[in-house]
């Protein structure tokens, strides 16, 4: 992996394949490169037309963690790697991270093209709300070195699993490099504060963006998926398209989710 510094001074993570405009991947909770195939899937479908960038984010894997956190670190962070890129590029945002994104493009990082894909907000009574006292939980927790509890606590809150699924994930091999990020289920979680109370998105959150922006949702997730997204599409200023992926669901597919924002980062 490459890296770069951020303007705190934090080192971020990065890889990057291909040739071609440059593509940004902003992943959602939990993910780094020790845990996700995906990313680097994904970046192979894309790597013929676009150089393509999967960071990542700080406190995760070879990433720093300069304390205290704040979103706005976390778009500085965005905003090396679109500068190492060449100073402007097309963005990916995944779940949480397309949260992330659409602040980056609203906060005016040069974002060519931002095409996201299911932010989690619940904005109706279609699903419960995440509970009220989510983030002093998880912080509590991360306080009392309890990480691969506050993962455990997000996975149910956030992610809604099961919570005897939790349990049995919590005994496999994979869970101890989830739980070694368990501090970043805070970071996540203060982005999507406020976003998942089952009330309407706020309308001036992202009113100052200026980026053409695609919104993408999995055609079998959910109907509170499908409302968020449509939700967002209401609400954003430069949203061009509320698209759903026929048989999709929160797990895209790299070889469905890739041609479609190719063929939008194209138009």
């Amino acid at each position: 992996m490459s890296t770069v510094t951020s303007s705190d001074g934090t080192t971020i993570a990065y890889d990057k394949v291909g040739q071609g405009p440059p593509v940004v991947l902003v992943d959602g909770a939990f993910v780094y490169r020790a845990i996700d195939p995906w990313a680097p899937e994904f970046a192979s479908q894309l790597a013929e037309k676009h150089t393509v960038y999967t960071y990542e984010r700080r406190g995760r894997g070879n990433s720093g963690n300069t304390e205290p956190y704040a979103k706005e670190r976390e778009i500085e962070d965005l905003a090396a790697i679109i500068e190492e890129a060449g100073g402007s590029a097309f963005v990916v945002g995944m779940s949480s991270g397309a949260v992330l994104a659409l602040d980056a493009a609203a906060s005016g990082l040069p974002i060519t093209k931002l095409a996201i894909y299911e932010a989690p907000f619940i904005v109706d009574d279609t699903h419960a709300p995440r509970v009220d006292t989510y983030l002093a939980d998880v912080k509590a927790l991360i306080a009392e070195g309890r990480k691969g509890d506050a993962i455990a606590y997000a996975l149910v809150n956030t992610v809604f699993l099961p919570p005897e699924m939790v349990e049995g994930m919590r005994a496999q091999p994979f869970f101890g490099a989830m739980e070694a990020v368990g501090h970043t289920t805070a970071y996540d979680g203060e982005i999507m504060d406020g976003l998942m109370s089952g009330k309407p998105l706020p309308a001036d959150r992202w009113s100052s963006s200026t980026v053409p922006t695609l919104v993408l949702y999995g055609g079998g997730s959910e109907q509170w998926v499908h409302n968020a997204a449509q939700a967002l599409g209401e609400v954003h200023p430069t949203v061009e398209e509320v698209q759903a992926l026929e048989g999709q669901t929160h797990e895209v597919a790299a070889n469905v989710l890739a041609p479609v924002v190719e063929k939008f980062f194209a138009s």
